[in-house]
């Protein structure tokens, strides 16, 4: 894998992990402005969340496989 290959997929992980948490920013002001804020512990969930599908797609990258493989079967079986 080149360097430019592996630049560009730190950065999609980045690009994922940064719209996964401005979605629930969105989510958490949109539901304050209702006057029903979403209390901390599900906020910090939230973020660990966001913090491991962060976490596959560096090891995705890392290993060279796809985060998910919809047509046909993955050359790496991690589950087996």
């Amino acid at each position: 894998m080149s360097l430019a290959a592996i630049l560009i997929g730190l950065i999609n992980c980045i690009i994922l992990a940064v719209i996964l948490v401005l979605i629930g920013a969105i989510c958490a002001w949109v539901l304050a402005a209702l006057s029903w804020p979403v209390p901390w512990n599900i906020q910090r969930l939230f973020l660990a969340v966001v913090a491991l599908i962060t976490l596959v797609c560096f090891i995705s990258l890392l290993l060279g496989a796809p985060m998910f493989h919809i047509v046909g079967r993955s050359n790496i079986m991690l589950l087996t």
